[in-house]
């Protein structure tokens, strides 16, 4: 008689999934606004809207990665912060519409599910939901044997907000003469990897524990800087100014972002020298000799977040920024 299977033995670990799940309770409990009606484990998540939050309540929405940048987590064995890249990625998403967080899905894939590294994850998108006051409110874990190499795994992140529909910034007002103004990046936030990983890693031959010059610490601690999440010192500014549009630069560099919110007949005339490149990009230049068209279509070069605003309006928001605790520079124009 053969021998009798079971799930285990198949690689899906039920008991290690429910273990992962009680270990996380507490934290994403934590995240929990008025709105939220269930608990984490129920087969959806409920959200109630608050009816007097809007006047015109019109509902955003945006779902993303963090790409290669995966691979350096995997590298270094640390997992606490791709959770809170996953967040400010999509919060920044929503943003530019002018929408406000309200909750927040995730998604994680692996092929032997380990609740330690789950806790590692999860972790990271707690920080990054309370610092923007969006709820966790449900997600998946997804043990699939065979699927993914051993020890790695994949994160997706669904977002939900809010916007007055009055209220919405949708880049139509942006007239020629309008300002850029550019706020810094804390490194290459969750694009360019695959680039950046060719040139250190085979062309160069580091590790993430090599300490490259011009750099601060080790490699892979830099290729882990946390995306940033631009809501919370640009919020401030929608109540008081007539801000047109907003950019969240990403893959597609500075140009091929801001493009995407601009009135058809209307370009960009962008001052590349307007600003000191954070240096990581500088290495990357250097050692892979990636020709500049490249650098820019690919990095965001040190400007993570862009908002427009008329002339007349460009010294009080970036005023405003910097009380903010900003360091934003006018990067050039709108033609």
């Amino acid at each position: 008689m053969s021998e009798s299977l079971s799930y285990k033995d198949a690689g899906v670990d039920i008991a290690a999934g429910e273990e992962a799940v009680n270990r996380i309770k507490t934290m994403v409990r934590s995240t929990f606004t008025p709105g939220v009606l269930t608990d984490i484990g129920k087969f959806g998540g409920f959200f109630a809207l608050d009816p007097s939050v809007v006047r015109e309540p019109v509902l955003v929405s945006s779902m993303d990665g963090v790409g290669t940048k995966l691979k350096i987590a995997f590298m270094t064995g640390k997992h606490d912060t791709i959770g809170e890249d996953l967040v400010n990625h999509c919060v920044n998403d929503i943003f530019v519409g002018g929408a406000r967080p309200l909750f927040f899905l995730d998604y994680i894939g692996t092929g032997k599910l380990s609740p330690d590294v789950i806790r590692e994850i999860l972790s990271g998108m707690v920080r990054g939901c309370k610092q923007a006051g969006c709820a966790l409110i449900g997600g998946e874990m997804a043990e699939m044997p065979g699927f993914y190499p051993s020890g790695e795994y994949d994160v997706a992140g669904c977002i939900v907000g809010i916007v007055d529909k009055r209220k919405i910034i949708d880049g139509s007002s942006i007239r020629k003469g309008d300002v850029l103004i550019g706020l810094r990046s804390s490194g290459l936030h969750t694009n360019g990897y695959s680039l950046a990983r060719k040139v250190f890693f085979e062309k160069a031959g580091y590790t993430v524990g090599t300490a490259v010059d011009g750099l601060e610490g080790t490699l892979g601690q830099e290729l882990l800087r946390v995306h940033r999440c631009y809501l919370n010192p640009v919020l401030p500014l929608l109540d008081r100014f007539a801000i047109k549009g907003m950019s969240h630069i990403t893959g597609g560099g500075i140009a091929g972002n801001t493009m995407r919110i601009l009135p058809e007949g209307r370009t960009l005339n962008i001052d590349w020298k307007s600003w000191d490149v954070s240096p990581i990009f500088g290495v990357i230049r250097s050692l892979g000799r990636v020709p500049e068209e490249d650098m820019r279509r690919t990095f965001n070069l040190g400007i993570g977040f862009i908002v427009i605003v008329d002339p007349s309006e460009a010294d009080p928001v970036a005023e405003e920024l910097r009380r903010n605790g900003e360091n934003p520079v006018v990067i050039g124009k709108v033609e």
